[in-house]
């Protein structure tokens, strides 16, 4: 029995079909992605305290989506370790101890140090040009005291810096660490906030010196002293609002 060949070639319609179902995917994660940010940067900033739970209901009024979405999201955040999930009892925003801090901040001083090294090896004009950028919008947000517009960009130059390095399981493992930190890394500039900012700017200034002339061990160890102040800073900032977890014992 004879049976006609599919064809090979979509038809017009099958085509807008195909066409429509990407367009709808796109517009998906492009909900999902924009729902993430600003969940994201809601808890970065200290909208919600260390160690209080995640209020669904008042987020999802906030964000104008149902719970599917926002639990979605949450998934994400917590596999960056800004958010810690409880069984059948929604998330918490993850509090860290000091002794956790200190742990963590010298893994990312380690590894943002070596990022340093390895992009001054593989770095193009390009992209120092690109990073140089930043830096000047950074100091422009500096100057006009915005601290959102601000520590966006400055955490999009230690990104630039990681990914000039050109080593993909560096590159995976700052994004492991990065997650956890982000937000005590947004709260370290109010401690002492006019002397840290200024003296932070200062360390970028030199971090952007050492790229230009790609100076690897100059700029391995300002990266390290910039997160070991960053640390500090943290840590006071911690004691002064009394909201640091309990160590180990």
């Amino acid at each position: 029995m004879f049976r006609p060949m599919k064809p090979l070639i979509p038809s017009d319609a099958t085509s807008k079909a195909l066409n429509a179902g990407a367009d709808s995917d796109r517009e998906d994660q492009s909900l999902h992605d924009e729902i993430l940010t600003r969940l994201r940067d809601h808890i970065v900033e200290g909208n919600i305290p260390d160690g209080d739970r995640v209020p669904e209901r008042q987020l999802c009024e906030m964000l104008g989506i149902s719970r599917t979405p926002l639990r979605e999201a949450l998934k994400v955040l917590a596999s960056e370790g800004l958010v810690e999930l409880l069984p059948n009892r929604g998330a918490r925003v993850r509090q860290l101890s000091e002794h956790d801090l200190g742990e963590l901040f010298d893994v990312m001083g380690g590894l943002e140090g070596l990022a340093g090294r390895l992009a001054c090896e593989n770095i193009t004009d390009a992209e120092i040009a690109e990073i140089e950028r930043l830096h000047y919008e950074m100091y422009g947000f500096y100057l006009h005291r915005d601290m959102h517009g601000y520590f966006r960009v400055n955490q999009l130059i230690h990104q630039r810096i990681v990914e000039a390095s050109r080593n993909a399981t560096l590159l995976s493992t700052y994004a492991n660490f990065a997650g956890r930190i982000r937000r005590i890394r947004y709260s370290a500039n109010f401690a002492r906030k006019r002397e840290r900012w200024a003296e932070a700017m200062r360390e970028h200034e030199a971090i952007l010196e050492a790229l230009r002339r790609r100076a690897g061990s100059e700029l391995s160890d300002i990266l390290f002293l910039h997160l070991r102040n960053k640390r500090t800073a943290a840590v006071e900032h911690l004691k002064a609002d009394g909201v640091a977890a309990p160590e180990p014992a």
